[in-house]
């Protein structure tokens, strides 16, 4: 699916429900809404279940150390809520700083590969994708803020790791070229290997059904951009000099170190703001145990793509 409303299935509930969430938020004036569907069904907020958690337990970086495991059931309530919302801003974060300009560099040709109407088109039309997934998670957000009655506010947050990262790279860069094959590579890394990061969520059962509902919406689409983001950066790569391929070749290897990592500044605020007691002793030791993994481990398309560079 590109360039309309991510693909659901119209008989179950709660994928619906997130549809109707998402195109009752566009504007009239959209265009892209012309085929808005006309839904009779619960609305997201009727679906939310306060007694379901709004993150898995599972994917806390600190989840069985003694310091959270003594919490009382409210502030652990409260962390899972604040983790749904720290996922919700990453994927924002990646796909507005990152993954949008990467691709309006390769619609603008800034490459010289020359693309076809037809890439260009696909490009744009993964613009328009991308939209629609911030404002799915921008919606996820806003109705466990609602539901829970919690504030829970995006600016208590350091912006997300790889894009953190990313600036931070580009700021060493030389030119603007350099710059430019930075954020393509690096947007290439989170554009073929999202798909991993939103099937931490997509495939857990135990968490809120509309939040499960809609990260597997966004994860269906992420199929068909790790397509469109690998054939692209390998034309490119094709029509680049030796030392352009280097650096191309250079930022993924990067880029797939920024994405697997585990931000623990982001637990450090939510922590913070909570007042945890003993937080970031129990973030230092979880950060040294050789035990606990890294939070993704699968940049397997990024390889192939090493592979044929190399």
């Amino acid at each position: 699916m590109t360039g309309r409303l991510p693909d659901h299935d119209p008989t179950d509930p709660v994928e619906t429900a997130v549809i109707r969430g998402l195109v009752r938020s566009w504007p009239r004036r959209a265009t892209v809404r012309r085929d808005e569907p006309d839904l009779d069904v619960p609305t997201m907020d009727e679906l939310y279940d306060p007694a379901r958690t709004d993150y898995p337990e599972s994917l806390l970086p600190f989840t069985g150390h003694p310091t959270y495991e003594n919490l009382d059931d409210d502030t652990r309530s409260r962390i899972r809520a604040w983790a749904w919302i720290a996922y919700n801003k990453s994927v924002v974060d990646i796909e507005q700083d990152l993954v949008t300009p990467a691709f309006g560099l390769l619609f603008r040709d800034t490459f010289g590969t020359g693309f076809s109407d037809a890439a260009r088109a696909a490009v744009v039309q993964a613009m328009v994708d991308e939209e629609y997934h911030t404002l799915m998670h921008l919606n996820g957000s806003s109705l466990t803020r609602r539901a829970r009655g919690w504030a829970l506010p995006d600016a208590a947050l350091p912006p997300a790791w790889t894009v953190r990262e990313h600036r931070t790279a580009v700021g060493r860069c030389g030119t603007p070229r350099e710059a430019a094959l930075t954020t393509l590579a690096r947007a290439t890394v989170a554009e073929t290997s999202i798909g991993d990061y939103l099937a931490l969520i997509a495939r857990d059962r135990s968490v809120q059904p509309v939040h499960q509902a809609t990260v597997a919406l966004h994860r269906r689409d992420e199929t068909a951009h790790a397509s469109v983001a690998a054939e692209m950066v390998a034309l490119v790569h094709d029509a680049l000099d030796e030392r352009d391929r280097r650096t191309l070749v250079d930022e993924l290897r990067a880029g797939v170190d920024a994405f697997t990592a585990t931000d623990l500044s982001v637990w450090r605020a939510v922590l913070d703001v909570e007042g945890v007691s003993g937080g970031d002793a129990m973030l230092r030791e979880v950060a040294e145990d050789p035990v606990r993994r890294r939070f993704l481990q699968d940049c397997s398309a990024v390889d192939r793509l090493l592979d044929r560079f190399e």
